[in-house]
């Protein structure tokens, strides 16, 4: 998904921006790292950034994320927003976004780093606009916390994501599983089966390593000259002889 040379796969979306414009630079790449910035703000003002990658929807697939907090945060962000991240998954059309909507509605896949003495999980989950089904039963927490440990300090730390369609979510964190839930969904009960994908900028800097995304939907037929075995769901429309 990043080609570690630029931005070109990518929209942007500021809070109080429009759709495309990347105000006070807040995403740039430098040295093959995708970085969220802050340097050219003087204050925070609310101004939430997410980043959305041009591909999709998107339904199965699995992502890989190679990320770390570095720096501090800038004047003005909330306290909540303290080394904090995240990779919304399953999100509405970016398109479609108000001017002044801080969030997309989406899943999103948690990132957090460590105050340098508390514990403070990441790989959590957080339901903007959604809900989930957690260890059986439908919850409307916004927050479902994960098993991972904490990771203090500026150290990368490997994210993975796991998702088919709507049945079933699975989060990991330097290849250990620490959330699993199913049954995802919007407000209105009705299923989140697909939707895009992007980054945020949540008033910390964050620098993201990799991002890499391999899609589970495909030609299933064998016989296809483009059929994968790690495929979950058909779509042979896509299949070529």
């Amino acid at each position: 998904m990043f080609n570690g040379k630029d931005l070109s796969n990518w929209t942007i979306k500021i809070r109080g921006f429009p759709l495309g414009e990347n105000a006070f630079n807040t995403f740039r790449v430098s040295d093959g790292i995708l970085q969220a910035r802050y340097d050219e703000y003087t204050e925070f003002k609310e101004r939430f950034g997410h980043i959305f990658y041009n591909g999709g929807p998107f339904s199965h697939y699995k992502i890989q994320v190679e990320y770390r907090f570095v720096g501090e945060q800038v004047k003005g962000g909330p306290a909540w927003a303290l080394r904090n991240n995240g990779i919304m998954y399953h999100t509405q059309d970016p398109k479609t976004m108000a001017v002044e909507q801080d969030f997309p509605g989406s899943m999103e896949y948690q990132l957090l780093g460590g105050n340098g003495k508390d514990a403070r999980t990441t790989g959590n989950l957080c339901t903007p606009g959604t809900h989930v089904v957690f260890n059986g039963k439908f919850t409307e927490d916004h927050i479902i916390n994960s098993s991972s440990d904490t990771f203090h300090g500026d150290q990368w730390v490997t994210a993975e994501l796991i998702v088919h369609g709507s049945e079933k979510a699975e989060h990991f964190i330097n290849g250990k599983k620490v959330l699993e839930y199913t049954g995802l969904q919007w407000d209105d009960r009705t299923p989140n089966g697909s939707g895009f994908i992007a980054l945020q900028a949540e008033s910390h800097p964050t620098d993201f390593r990799k991002v890499r995304l391999l899609n589970l939907e495909g030609c299933m037929d064998k016989k296809a000259k483009n059929y994968k075995s790690y495929f979950v769901k058909d779509n042979h429309k896509a299949c070529q002889y």
